[in-house]
Order: structure tokens, then sequence, then C-alpha cells
């Protein structure tokens, strides 16, 4: 799935969307530490009052926001696993009856729990329903496309989510005009912080592929390796932030650990040129960058003596593939932060070649050319040629 997949499904969460039709909502109740299912109830989406479809409807949408490789990962299944999730999720798709599914469900539920143990009450809500996009924008003037003709395919989605514990509080009461203690006692259910979730089946080219999954992590780069293996079965995979640090592993390995800001400039801006071609031509994948294309970037980049067989070698020495592939959107730095015991400085990778590091009257010097002039506490600083 790309970005634009997930957020064309994100966005049909709302009320009375015809494009977005959730026929059940499971939810289930695990009680902390054992692992015990305390409760659970399946009910139809429409039959929840307004306010509490709302609040699920958000956290639906929660649980599919994020950037890809950092909060969301699209995972492909292990073949030939006992009691897959696959075969799970697949079925559930399939049976008509609401108590079959709401097994099937349960299943998921006890592999999620089998080797994970809370110090908290957890909730996990599985959905499942239709979800609708038309073919073709509507045509004002004939009238025609929009509705008319529309992809489909079934879906389920899975929120896990912790259980809060109500805090004593003082509060006014307005009738009374008096302040009471909260009395309280219903545990609060956080829709607000998935801890994960997942949609299965993943959409690529508007076609379920039923062979991947989309998963959550909780937190950005730290998914839960117990859970998308032992959970979701699914192969084993890297961070945005992994495959940026061995990318640079790679770099330092090539060309040495001392380079010019010139060099770091031109490669990040060569992956660029590759990521903004590549939405030119509207292609639904990030490019990905073999040894040969790291190769290519550092010779353009100004790296001498670069040879295929230095790169391969330090594929293989960093990665253990001479073949593997790095997706280009994620080599690239939002900020390059230079740390020095003096000052903290954030650039734009882009604006890297106005930045040197020079020897100045034998003391080291971080010189940054700027287009403006400095304002410091109100004050603007007097400019300084140096000899």
């Amino acid at each position: 799935m790309n970005k634009q997949d997930i957020a064309n499904i994100r966005k049909q969460f709302k009320l009375e969307n015809a494009l977005m039709n959730i026929r059940e909502i499971f939810n289930v109740y695990v009680k902390k530490e054992s692992g015990e299912i305390y409760h659970h109830v399946c009910q139809p989406f429409e039959m929840l009052e307004k306010e509490a479809q709302e609040l699920f409807l958000t956290n639906f949408k929660k649980v599919l926001t994020g950037d890809l490789d950092t909060k969301l990962f699209e995972l492909k299944f292990r073949r030939d696993v006992e009691g897959s999730a696959q075969t799970i999720l697949y079925e559930g798709l399939r049976l008509d009856s609401t108590e079959d599914w709401i097994g099937n469900m349960l299943q998921m539920v006890e592999k999620m729990y089998a080797n994970t143990v809370y110090e908290f009450d957890t909730m996990v809500t599985f959905i499942r329903g239709e979800y609708r996009k038309p073919t073709k924008k509507r045509n004002q003037e004939s009238e025609e496309g929009g509705d008319d003709e529309v992809y489909s395919n079934e879906f389920i989605l899975c929120s896990q989510n912790k259980i809060d514990q109500p805090k004593k509080a003082l509060l006014f009461d307005y009738i009374e005009k008096e302040f009471k203690p909260n009395n309280a006692f219903d545990p609060i259910i956080n829709l607000a912080s998935p801890l994960s979730g997942f949609l299965f089946p993943a959409f690529n080219d508007n076609a379920a592929d039923v062979n991947h999954i989309l998963y959550c992590a909780g937190k950005v780069n730290q998914p839960d390796e117990t859970f998308v293996l032992d959970v979701l079965n699914c192969e084993g995979f890297i961070t945005a932030l992994e495959n940026k640090d061995c990318f640079e592993q790679i770099l330092v390995n090539v060309v040495g650990d001392e380079v010019d800001t010139r060099v770091i400039s031109n490669v990040y801006e060569e992956i660029d040129k590759m990521v903004q071609e590549s939405k030119e031509n509207e292609e639904s994948e990030s490019p990905m960058l073999d040894y040969k294309d790291v190769e290519r970037i550092l010779t353009v980049s100004g790296v001498e003596n670069v040879d295929t067989a230095r790169v391969e070698h330090a594929f293989k020495a960093i990665v253990d593939d001479e073949k593997h592939e790095f997706k280009a959107t994620s080599l690239i730095p939002k900020k390059i932060k230079i740390n020095t015991s003096v000052a903290d400085v954030s650039i734009n990778p882009k604006e890297l070649n106005k930045v040197k590091y020079i020897m100045f009257q034998g003391k080291r010097c971080l010189l940054l050319e700027i287009d403006e002039d400095v304002i410091l506490e109100g004050f603007k600083l007097e400019s300084e040629t140096l000899g």
C-alpha cells in the first residue's frame, strides 16, 4: 500500500458514509497479567449511539495514521504456518454467520495474548465491513461516474487499546453548587492512542491483496516484533530509521569517515531527484536503490575511486545481502543536525552545501552561508570581514 491508498481508506471513516459500510463491531475486554477474556460483545455498528460511533471512527483513523515504514508497515505473511493469522482473517472475511466470525476473532485474541503480558487491562476491537471507491470521478455534464461504478472490497480492522482506571478528582456540582470528590469507578477506554492494530487485507491498485497486511505500531519506529512474528505470522522487516542507519553505514564504509559537506549534499540531492522523478511519472511505489544505484550516486556526487566491488562488499558487510534494496524516501532526512558543545544546528539537507567546516587562526569553525541579516535578541548583528 502507498500513502495515497491508506489516506483514501482513512478519510472514509465518517458517519453515514455510503462508501464505508461497517457491518459489525466486536469488543473484547482482556484482564491484565492473566490475559483472561473478561467480557466480549458483538453488535451491528449502526446500533451504537452516534457519540460512540464517532469515538470508534476516530480510533480507526488513528490505526491508519502515520508514515509508512515508521508507524505503518505493510507486511507479507509467512507461508506454511499452522493456525496462521492469514488463514483466520481470510476465513473471517468469508464467514456469513456472526457467531462463526466471533469464533475466528477470538482465535486472534488468543494469539495476541499467548506470549504477551500487560500491566493494565486492554480492549481489542474488531470490525468487518465493505470499503467502496468510485472507479472514476463524476462528470458534471454527463452525470456519469461517481457512485455509478465502484471498486468494492471486504476488510477486517483491529484496534488494541489500553484501559485506564479513573483518577481521583474534585468536581464542581452546578446544581448543588458545591465541590465533590469524583466517585466514578468505570474504567476508561483510551481510544486516542492505540497500542497496535492492523487492516486486512492490504489494498494495492484498488484490489485486495490477501498475502499482505497493514500493521500499525503503537510508537514511531518501535514495531512490536513479537506481534509481527507470532501474532500476525509475517516476515521480518526493518523500519525506515534502521534502513537509513544501514545506508549511512554503507556510505561510511565506502567513502570513509571524513567527507566534505558538498559530497553529502550531492548524495541527498541525487536521491531526491529519483524520488521527484518517480512522483512526476506517477509511480505508485517509492524508487529502490541497489548497490549499482549507490555506486552511481557516489560517483556523480564527487567521490573518487568508487567501484562496483567496493560498494557490493559494503552491502554484504552491513546488511549481509549484496542484493538488498533501500527505499529512497526513507533515506532523506527531514533535517540534518550538527551538535557541538557551543551550539546545535538543524539544517535542511538541500542547504547542506552552504555549510563548511574550516580552520581559522588555528581554531575549528563552522561556517554557515546565509542570505539575510541575523537578529539576536532584537538587535541586528554587525557583519565582520575576516582576513
